[in-house]
């Protein structure tokens, strides 16, 4: 972001360049598609805690297809200006598991919370500037697509959360491990 100042014949003239409050950390949300409303929390949340991009997948276990992306696209920019980051979180278009899996091979690290895990915790991360992060939708991601992922698995304690506290929790906890909180 910079500061400018408009000229005649609509020329630009930069002054200078603004502090940007943008995480170092990029972190990539591969949410499965929940039921009713949920992603549109994820947006706003998602968009404080200083995430890079929310990718909705089409995964076994998702009840509906999901296709109202301008909207989330609105929400996130209303968060951006709410927290005052200087750009809003990226929301993909809806993809396919297939999709999600070729673009989660090229973060540099990809952590799964799940259910099924009896070990790994996300606070034993090392650091990394491009993480992403999987999240089942309703009824959790299944051993197939686990092992499809390649995903690192983890753990997020005894109890069995709600997607969106899932995403939440563990967004929040990967950017504190990352320094970005």
């Amino acid at each position: 972001r910079f500061r400018a100042r408009l000229g005649e014949e609509g020329s630009l003239k930069l002054l200078e360049e603004l502090p940007s409050n943008e995480p170092r950390v990029r972190l990539t949300v591969y949410q499965g598609v929940p039921k009713a409303d949920k992603l549109e929390l994820l947006a706003q949340k998602l968009t404080e805690l200083g995430a890079s991009r929310l990718v909705p997948v089409e995964m076994e276990r998702s009840v509906r297809r999901f296709e109202r992306v301008d909207r989330l696209r609105k929400i996130a920019r209303e968060a951006a200006k709410q927290c005052r980051r200087a750009l809003p979180m990226e929301i993909a278009e809806p993809i396919s598991w297939a999709a999600a899996v070729r673009d989660m091979r090229v973060r540099s690290l990809l952590v799964a919370p799940w259910e099924e895990a009896s070990a790994g915790r996300l606070t034993d991360l090392r650091p990394c500037m491009d993480v992403g992060l999987l999240i089942g939708p309703e009824g959790g991601i299944s051993a197939r697509e686990i092992q499809e992922s390649g995903a690192h698995t983890v753990t997020l304690g005894p109890r069995i959360l709600r997607t969106e506290t899932a995403a939440l929790a563990a967004a929040a906890i990967v950017m504190a491990v990352m320094g970005e909180i």
